[in-house]
């Protein structure tokens, strides 16, 4: 099967949620790439709608021009194919990060502005995960959920280190301080990862507005209603349970 053509398709939506008067977060859709991304900016004043739509826009315009030098990753994989389709997502968020730091050395009043970045490139029998900051993927097969990135955050490195227990973590004043992200230095270390696909997988890409509202549990059925209302369903989830910050998924469906 992993040597058959997948078809992929993808829906992405955003909210501005119950509490914000800007939504920050921004997102790509593209089924003819393979690239989808979520991207949830920070830093007042517009600054963070401003990182997080350059971000978006610079990662898509490099892995357009990096696909053309790359071959779809087939089954088995190369070592040297994974390790460029890596590359290229690693690169194109690098490009990111710089490109928003240097438009706020340039702007003083958008200081500090950054995003997160979670993204997912689809390539033949498998797709590559990059991830910086605490947006996340998740990954639907046969009714279970797996959380594929890990959150760069100062509560999700504490909780590896066994500093704290997950009961001290949900009532931690540090829950919101990010160690990575996009554009708040020149450079950044990307996550990357790759995943074999098979029939019938669904990736959920969201921004903490939603997945701070949800449970693993929750994502499965939500998924079964098929993409379109997916997307819809997990915002109106996160506004029914508080809606405190801007709402972006993506539902990625391989058939």
């Amino acid at each position: 099967m992993a040597n058959q053509p997948l078809h992929v398709k993808g829906v992405g939506l955003t909210d501005l949620g119950r509490k914000r008067t800007t939504n920050e977060d921004a997102f790509y859709v593209d089924d003819k790439l393979g690239l989808y991304v979520v991207a949830d900016g920070m830093g007042g004043h517009a600054a963070g709608e401003v990182a997080s739509q350059e971000a978006v826009e610079t990662i898509y315009g490099m892995v357009k021009r990096g696909l053309a030098t790359l071959s779809p990753l087939t089954d088995p994989l190369s070592e040297v194919g994974g390790q460029a389709a890596c590359r290229l997502m690693e690169s194109a968020i690098q490009g990111a990060t710089y490109m928003v730091f240097s438009m706020a050395e340039l702007d003083r009043g958008k200081h500090g502005m950054g995003t997160t970045i979670s993204a997912l490139l689809v390539s033949g029998s498998f797709a590559v995960t990059a991830q910086v900051g605490d947006s996340r993927i998740y990954r639907t097969h046969a009714g279970q959920t797996e959380q594929l990135t890990e959150d760069h955050t100062l509560i999700a490195w504490q909780l590896k280190q066994g500093l704290i227990t997950p009961q001290e973590a949900q009532k931690s004043p540090h829950r919101n301080v990010i160690t990575r992200a996009v554009g708040n230095r020149d450079y950044v270390q990307v996550d990357t990862a790759i995943v074999a696909l098979s029939a019938r997988d669904r990736f959920l890409l969201c921004s903490d507005g939603l997945h701070g509202y949800l449970q693993t549990s929750d994502i499965a059925p939500v998924i079964e209603l098929g993409a379109d209302r997916a997307v819809e369903r997990f915002i109106e989830l996160a506004n029914s349970r508080g809606g405190k910050d801007n709402i972006t998924a993506i539902l990625v469906e391989i058939d």
